[in-house]
């Protein structure tokens, strides 16, 4: 039984370590109720603190933050990629230009 304790308090501690490290991390804005220095010393109190923390403390992600998203979902990626037409005449202006690099020869 005692080695069942120790088990318990153990994991106690850590989780009451995660919590102090997720509420001294998280912005003070996602806060809810009172500031961060009373969260740190609320999530110091072993598992009740942890519990009040993310029941009650932690408020959602910023609602501003946008996922990224593959250039091929993203409309403004798409709508900038131009026509068909004008991206054969870059490949070949490129190409024009590599192949009048090749043909110069080495400056010495």
């Amino acid at each position: 039984m005692p080695k069942v304790w120790i088990i318990l308090v153990v994991a106690a501690a850590a989780l009451t370590i995660f919590t102090i490290v997720d509420v001294v991390l998280t912005d003070s804005r996602r806060m809810r109720g009172v500031p961060k220095p009373v969260w740190v010393l609320i999530a110091i109190l072993p598992i009740v603190g942890t519990l009040l923390w993310f029941l009650v403390g932690k408020g959602p992600a910023d609602s501003t933050y946008r996922r990224s998203t593959a250039p091929d979902d993203d409309p403004s990626f798409l709508s900038g990629l131009g026509t068909k037409a004008e991206q054969d005449e870059r490949i070949r202006r490129l190409e024009q230009e590599l192949a009048d690099l090749d043909d110069d020869p080495p400056k010495e």
